[in-house]
């Protein structure tokens, strides 16, 4: 299958309101000619609404939607040329595989004779050769998943749309689909907006990804810099595991317990701020060290976790924080244990400042 002409995607102002409940709210966002951008977000965000929106389902109240240079805010699911891949799949039962792939190439008039060759390319570039003539009831659930995709660009559509179409599959297979659509995506070159409320998974595919809430959009960036640098409380919360403290401004900056933080680069935000700690950034010293941020915690408990280790700890002002750290041989010789009071270490570079809203 040959890689397309991809489109960019143009959203602005895009409303949405269900009564007095707004869905979307003034939604402004750029999507790049064949980047893979993901909507992350909790349930009720908004996220599968401006999917659908994209898709042609769903109608807003008020915005401009452009594919390339074309508004197609007015446009008819079928008429937008988009692919589509659903979170249940959507397979036809008494179809076979080739039939179902087969479909959206037919409602677009493909000559029969071309329509088998591009049913079989799609087929192998999903790993599924030779399964055409199988009943999708046949088939396992990574199967199917696979079946949607092949389906939805076997017409080679320049944007691809999709809908937590891994939420169905276990842990192991579902990890193991991210890196295959991952490839499938640099392979094909399609713009492909993902749908998933698994932050994981927004950060193992996406070339950037925008955290929605409430309607509207938070933080729009890459993976790394949407993980250590976030906007605001919101975005360190869903992104990661991270606890807050409150920080004063002084005239050396930002303050905790009376000790000015040493940051690697002036923190952007202003009024009432918090410090986010992220576990896996701090770690227990052996002594103490005045390059880094140190925090006194006496240790509550030490779960082992497989390939990492939390030690859950309290801060004198009663606040409880996490330490994380990766569990080889030597860390479980020295891991502290409850009731020891330890001294906690936070790099500059990983003392990051938020403003509370």
């Amino acid at each position: 299958m040959a890689r397309g002409a991809s489109l960019p995607i143009t959203i602005r102002q895009v409303t949405k309101g269900y009564g007095k409940v707004l869905a979307l709210d003034r939604v402004d966002l750029d999507v790049r000619s064949g980047e893979f951008l993901t909507l992350l977000g909790p349930s009720g965000s908004g996220k599968t609404t401006l999917l659908m929106v994209l898709a042609g389902f769903t109608r807003p109240d008020h915005g401009s939607l452009l594919f390339g240079e074309e508004e197609v805010i007015r446009r008819p699911p079928h008429k937008r040329d988009v692919g589509m891949v659903f979170q249940n799949y959507a397979l036809f039962p008494h179809m076979d595989v080739a039939a179902n792939i087969a479909f959206p190439l037919k409602l677009r008039g493909t000559p029969r004779a071309d329509v088998a060759r591009r049913v079989e390319q799609a087929l192998e570039l999903v790993q599924l050769g030779g399964y055409g003539a199988r009943r999708v009831d046949q088939l396992s659930g990574g199967q199917r998943q696979r079946v949607a995709l092949a389906r939805a660009i076997v017409f080679e559509p320049r944007i691809l749309l999709m809908d937590e179409p891994l939420s169905a599959l276990d842990k192991q297979l579902r990890e193991h689909m991210q890196i295959e659509l991952r490839r499938l995506h640099d392979r094909l070159g399609m713009t492909t907006v993902y749908v998933t409320h698994d932050q994981r998974e927004a950060l193992t595919m996406s070339d950037r990804i925008a955290v929605i809430n409430g309607g509207r959009i938070m933080q729009v960036d890459a993976p790394r810099p949407l993980y250590e640098r976030p906007a605001n409380r919101f975005v360190a919360e869903f992104i990661g595991e991270s606890t807050f403290l409150p920080v004063a401004a002084s005239a050396g900056g930002f303050a905790h317990a009376g000790r000015v933080l040493k940051v690697a680069a002036p923190p952007a935000a202003t009024g009432r701020c918090l410090l986010m700690l992220r576990p896996e950034r701090l770690r227990i010293l052996a002594a103490p060290d005045d390059a880094l941020n140190m925090l006194t915690a006496r240790v509550e408990d030490v779960v082992y976790q497989g390939d990492s280790v939390l030690v859950q700890a309290v801060l004198p002002d009663g606040c409880r924080i996490g330490v994380r750290a990766v569990s080889t041989a030597a860390a479980m010789a020295t891991v502290a244990r409850p009731g020891d009071t330890v001294t906690l270490g936070l790099a500059p570079e990983d003392t990051v400042i938020l403003g509370e809203g």
